[in-house]
């Protein structure tokens, strides 16, 4: 056999079993991870004063303050009817007595205007002090429900755009309601209460907010 004819069969035969042996030894291409991409929106402020415990504690807040609200109408009405007075009496009153008169209201609308500047400042305090501690208590149920839905992400809807950066959501991926149901299950059984909570069958209104005096 010729030298040419060995190195033309080692061509054909010896030298694709090579390549072939080389090919099995390569390792297969990495399988790519899928990253899960599921968001939430949450309206916190529904979610708040949605639950039992909100409800409960906002309307004895508001029951708290009941004395001072009627205070400031007390205060409101006596300036009114001062006002009328000085329409209707100021033209035949002398100076003196208009002035008296119009002293008179200014220092009941500086009376009122301190009352209700402190009213709504301790009020303000004390709800938020509610808020904080049941946002606390949101929090960790927030966090399961995510991780059990394969959420990677949460933002909350409370207020609509260009307050807040959410521009529009789909009612299917807001997890208000299942958060308020999960919350108040964790509580026990709710309290009876005359005040409805939202459905949370479509989006939560983003003014829905705790009242103030």
């Amino acid at each position: 056999m010729s030298h040419k004819r060995v190195i033309l069969l080692a061509a054909i035969f010896i030298l694709p079993a090579a390549a072939g042996a080389q090919h099995e030894n390569i390792p297969p291409p990495p399988t790519a991870v899928v990253v899960p991409t599921k968001i939430g929106i949450i309206n916190i402020q529904n979610v708040i004063v949605g639950t039992d415990d909100g409800q409960k504690q906002l309307q004895a807040l508001e029951k708290k303050f009941e004395p001072r609200t009627v205070e400031l109408k007390a205060l409101s009405d006596e300036i009114e009817a001062l006002k009328k007075q000085l329409d209707t009496q100021g033209p035949k009153l002398n100076d003196e007595a208009r002035a008296a008169l119009v002293k008179q209201i200014d220092s009941k609308q500086k009376s009122f205007g301190r009352v209700e500047e402190d009213a709504q400042s301790d009020f303000g305090t004390q709800q938020n002090e509610i808020i904080q501690k049941i946002l606390q208590k949101l929090i960790p149920v927030i966090d399961k429900y995510a991780k059990d839905n394969g959420l990677i992400f949460i933002m909350d809807g409370s207020k609509p755009w260009p307050e807040w950066p959410l521009v529009w959501a789909s009612p299917s991926v807001d997890i208000s309601k299942a958060v308020v149901d999960i919350y108040n299950a964790s509580l026990g059984p709710p309290a009876a209460s005359s005040t409805p909570r939202p459905s949370g069958t479509n989006r939560p209104n983003p003014e829905t907010k705790p009242k103030r005096p």
